[in-house]
């Protein structure tokens, strides 16, 4: 609720003589509320935002438009949009009742205009955005965004969204063989590549393992990871009858990705954190 002050002045006689300060208040009666489906986002990732817009008036308002910033914020001497809207995703409800699609415009802020709120009454808007190039995704990273909504006689009223960036591993593994082809009775030796695109790392307590069937079943098996010799029935175990290999729960850790921004343009762009297993064997 908006409050306002005025004094008055009295003069007389080449005197003057000031009033008592009055304070008034002046009652909204639309509000705008802005609410993330999910709190958390990644890369490339969708966020739904709904917007809630209530008239606690007696008199429809008609002609707002709304103004969405996108997640902007400051970059150098300029500003960078990590949030991109999604075409063709907004939905119009006025009293909980679907309505034709509003015009909806991207350019740096998203701009939906033509939006009528009946007196008493509620207009709600759902729509999507994705992250982009712009989008951190370290650690406790963050986008916040505003939704203002404006319109003749109306002043702006505006609320406020953030979002988090997940905070976790985001693992991918890879397996080649060398040589190719191999010789019956031959040694061959895969290699486990595994990747993590995430901003925490992966650790012991996490209890990652990999598990593979080798066919054919390999003899004389031996396994390093990042390097490191293991021992059998420590680190791995494997069952020369069935060709089965597991690594011991808690062996496998992998660090987390690095991310860096471009200081020309900002982009973001992300190095995974690798660890590596080796397995050689004879065929």
């Amino acid at each position: 609720m908006a409050t306002f002050t005025n004094q008055a002045q009295l003069t007389y006689r080449d005197t003057t003589t000031n009033s008592n300060i009055a304070v008034g208040e002046i009652l909204e009666v639309l509000s705008v509320s802005k609410t993330a489906v999910s709190n958390v986002y990644g890369a490339n990732d969708t966020i739904t935002y709904i917007i809630s817009i209530v008239n606690s008036g007696g008199t429809n308002i008609a002609g707002l438009t709304l103004t969405d910033n996108l997640g902007a914020y400051a970059f150098g001497d300029g500003v960078l949009v990590p949030l991109t809207y999604t075409d063709g995703t907004i939905r119009y409800y006025v009293n909980g009742v679907l309505q034709p699609a509003p015009t909806a415009t991207a350019v740096g802020n998203l701009e939906v205009s033509g939006i009528s709120v009946p007196a008493n009454g509620n207009a709600t808007l759902v729509y999507e955005v994705s992250t982009n190039a712009f989008a951190p995704l370290a650690l406790d990273s963050t986008i916040t965004n505003t939704a203002t909504v404006s319109g003749s006689g109306i002043g702006p009223v505006s609320d406020t969204e953030t979002v988090n960036a997940i905070n976790a591993p985001s693992l991918t593994i890879t397996k080649s063989i060398s040589p190719v082809p191999v010789n019956d009775n031959g040694t061959v030796t895969y290699t486990f590549v595994i990747q993590n695109t995430g901003n925490v790392p992966v650790v012991a307590t996490d209890n990652a393992f990999i598990t593979d069937l080798f066919n054919p079943i390999l003899t004389n098996v031996t396994a390093t990871f990042n390097g490191v010799l293991w021992t059998e029935g420590t680190e791995y175990n494997y069952n020369e009858t069935t060709g089965l290999f597991e690594t011991v729960a808690s062996n496998i850790t992998v660090p987390a990705a690095t991310y860096t921004q471009d200081p020309q343009t900002g982009v973001w762009s992300v190095t995974p954190g690798t660890s590596t297993l080796v397995v050689t064997g004879t065929i």
